[in-house]
């Protein structure tokens, strides 16, 4: 693997961290983004998991550049062990662009928040529970463009760093297409909400979809141009 996106990755995950207002909460998001945990991460940095958890915490002083080097680098190097996945989704990402008709918003929080709170600003109504409840970042997705325009393999790119996010699509009459087309993409994001429809319009085999793959499933029909400008707030 190439060093020059892990090295993109390394320099973004340490000025995200150094740069937060909240370094412990923000380290505390990449760890789990990376799905790994505490005490995978102590070990690698030959530490106790107490370490890890006093620094997200906030109960032990926030790390400095040298500590930072030093986590973010026992991240990449664990991933890498595991087969480099995250690097190189992050590097397929930066080689990626999107039309704005197609990608109305796209963003990585500095740390994660409750889904609940997601839903709130999206009026949203949660017709089936997922299996995680936390999102680290959205993308909002006209439906139509995407599923008439990207290529089935290229979907993969609406995850933009991370899948622990929340997809939106818009101008949904059903939900039939996108969520079909999520099931090409491997993982599934933590939830998935459909914009422009009643819970009663609902394609009648989107519950069961969701349950397989695991994903919180949604309905909102807020005000789109209301919601991207909270959105743009977060966290």
């Amino acid at each position: 693997m190439s060093d020059e996106p892990r090295d993109d990755l390394a320099r973004r995950i340490a000025g995200e961290i150094t740069l937060s207002s909240n370094p412990g909460a923000t380290l505390r998001k990449w760890r789990t983004d990376f799905d790994i945990s505490q005490t995978e991460l102590a070990e690698r940095l030959d530490v106790s998991s107490s370490v890890i958890s006093d620094y997200e915490s906030g109960r032990r002083e926030s790390p400095g550049i040298g500590v930072v080097s030093r986590i973010v680098r026992a991240l990449l190097d664990i991933d890498e062990s595991r087969g480099g996945g995250r690097i190189r989704q992050y590097a397929r990402v930066i080689s990626a662009g999107f039309e704005s008709d197609i990608v109305h918003d796209l963003r990585e929080y500095p740390t994660s928040i409750p889904l609940e709170r997601f839903y709130e600003i999206m009026e949203a109504t949660e017709v089936v529970p997922g299996e995680r409840d936390h999102v680290s970042g959205h993308t909002v997705i006209n439906s139509i463009e995407a599923i008439t325009r990207l290529p089935s393999e290229e979907f993969y790119r609406l995850y933009g760093q991370s899948t622990n996010r929340a997809l939106v699509f818009t101008d949904v009459t059903r939900g039939e297409s996108p969520l079909v087309a999520l099931r090409v993409v491997n993982p599934t994001p933590n939830a998935v909400i459909l914009h422009g429809l009643e819970e009663e319009d609902l394609w009648e085999h989107a519950t069961a979809l969701a349950k397989i793959d695991g994903f919180a499933l949604a309905v909102s029909t807020c005000d789109l141009d209301a919601a991207l400008a909270k959105l743009r707030d977060l966290p």
